[in-house]
C-alpha cells in the first residue's frame, strides 16, 4: 500500500496552529484512555470532557492551519497522516497517563501554562485565531481549576496520595522547560501571539501557589527536555500515533 502521509511547508502562522494543534490533539488523546478507567465515575467523565474540549481545539487549529496554507489539505490530513516527526507537540503531552497522580499532574503544570497564553492571544491581531483563543480560554480556565483542585485533594489527601503526587511533579517537571520556547519573533512582533518566555512569571506564580496549598515541594530546577516542537518525540508518541491514525491509515479515505 502506497504511503499516504503529507509533508506541511508553510508560512509561519501554518506552524504556530500546528503546534497548538498538535498539544491538544495528543493531549485530548491522552485524556481519552481514561474513559472507562478513571478511579470514580464523575471523574471518568470530567476527563472525557476535558478530551473533548481538547479535541475540538485541536479541529478549529487545523482548520485555520488548512486555510492560510490553502495548499488542499484539510484537518482529518493533519491528524491522520501526517509522520512522528511532523509532530510539534511538547514533550510533556505525549507522556504516558501512568496513576491518576500523573495525569492530574501534566494536566495542572500544562493548563497553568496554556490558559494565560490563551487569553493573551484572544486579543491576537489575526482575528480567526483570536476567535479560537476566545473560546479556547474558557475552557482552558476549567482544566487548570479542576486540575488544581484535584493536585491538592491528593497532596494534602493521604500519606500515600501525597507521596504519589510528590512523585508525578518530579517525573513531568523536567518536561516543562519547552513550554516557555520562544515563539516565530515576525509572529510575536506583529501581535499575533505572545511570546511564551513572557507568561513564565504567571506559570511560576501559579504552580507554587497551588503546589504549596497541595503542601507538596516544588521540584528543582535543573536540565530539561526538550525537542518536541522541533519533531523530536520520546518513543511515546509512535505507539500514540499508531493508534489513533490506524482506521485512516487502514481504509484511507474513508468516511462515514
Amino acid at each position: 500500500m502506497a504511503d499516504a502521509s503529507i509533508s506541511v511547508a508553510g508560512p509561519p502562522l501554518v506552524l504556530l496552529a500546528l503546534r497548538r494543534a498538535d498539544d491538544a490533539l495528543v493531549l485530548g488523546h491522552r485524556l481519552s484512555e481514561w474513559c472507562g478507567h478513571a478511579p470514580v465515575l464523575e471523574e471518568d467523565i470530567a476527563l472525557a470532557n476535558l478530551a473533548l474540549d481538547l479535541i475540538g481545539q485541536a479541529r478549529a487549529l487545523y482548520a485555520l492551519a488548512a486555510e492560510v496554507e490553502n495548499g488542499g489539505h484539510d484537518e482529518d490530513q493533519f491528524a491522520y497522516l501526517r509522520r512522528e516527526r511532523d509532530y510539534r507537540n511538547l514533550l510533556l503531552l505525549e507522556q504516558p497517563n501512568g496513576d491518576f497522580a500523573v495525569t492530574i499532574a501534566r494536566q495542572f503544570l500544562y493548563s497553568a501554562f496554556v490558559d494565560p497564553w490563551w487569553r493573551a492571544t484572544a486579543a491576537s491581531s489575526e482575528p480567526r485565531l483570536a476567535a479560537i483563543a476566545a473560546k479556547a480560554e474558557k475552557e482552558s480556565a476549567y482544566h487548570l481549576r479542576h486540575s488544581a483542585e484535584w493536585l491538592i485533594r491528593l497532596g494534602d489527601g493521604t500519606e500515600e496520595s501525597q507521596r504519589r503526587a510528590q512523585a508525578a511533579l518530579e517525573l513531568l517537571w523536567p518536561y516543562t522547560g519547552e513550554m516557555f520556547e520562544p515563539e516565530d519573533a515576525a509572529l510575536v512582533a506583529a501581535g499575533v501571539c505572545t511570546d511564551p518566555p513572557a507568561l513564565r512569571d504567571a506559570w511560576n506564580a501559579t504552580v507554587e501557589k497551588i503546589i504549596a496549598q497541595a503542601t507538596l515541594r516544588r521540584p528543582r530546577d535543573g536540565w530539561m527536555q526538550s525537542g518536541g516542537r522541533a519533531g523530536r518525540h520520546s518513543e511515546h508518541l509512535g505507539h500514540l500515533l499508531a493508534e489513533l491514525q490506524y482506521l485512516q491509515r487502514a481504509h484511507p479515505g474513508a468516511t462515514w
